[in-house]
């Protein structure tokens, strides 16, 4: 099942994993710090992507996951046109995009069957047990992970066994 970082506001999910609030011993205080870098990546990423595309802003619960698939792709591919653009180009952007009409789309729709569907994956997401275990697993990996990479760097032969650049970033 996939998950989505997110902070305690949100419920405890099998699909949502929440950062540590206090984080206790190395393993948690290392994916807290891990979970926290990307979820502050995935949640700036957002925000540009929702100041440039209104359609992005509204809610999207019953719309056919198909179109929302398209939707994503194609804000993307328009922000990072524009950005390319941008840089050859110094003009100001005065297009207010809150004024646009929003497009009709299709809500998804279906037998009697799918509801049940619905309603049976719903239920498991909101599964505290599978929520749980799915922490810890994903505290261990990250732990792997790190420890991974601390070794790397003593291989290489780095002596103070600080790990600055674990959430991706090069010190080059």
């Amino acid at each position: 099942m996939p998950y989505y970082l997110s902070d305690s506001i949100y419920p405890k999910w099998a699909t949502l994993i929440q950062t540590i609030n206090f984080p206790n011993g190395e393993k948690e205080k290392n994916f807290t710090k891990q979970q926290e870098a990307a979820r502050k990546d995935v949640e700036r990423a957002f925000g540009i992507l929702q100041a440039c595309w209104a359609i992005i802003k509204q809610p999207c619960r019953l719309w056919d996951k198909e179109e929302l698939n398209f939707i994503m792709k194609a804000c993307i591919i328009m922000h990072n046109m524009i950005v390319e653009d941008e840089r050859d180009s110094s003009f100001e952007n005065d297009f207010n995009y809150d004024q646009l009409n929003m497009p009709d789309t299709n809500l998804a729709s279906g037998s009697s069957s799918d509801f049940h569907f619905f309603l049976q994956r719903y239920q498991a997401i909101c599964n505290q047990h599978k929520h749980s275990e799915l922490k810890k697993d994903l505290i261990e990996h990250q732990l792997k992970l790190h420890e991974s990479r601390l070794l790397k760097k003593q291989n290489m032969g780095v002596v103070d066994g600080s790990d600055e650049s674990c959430d991706g970033d090069s010190a080059a």
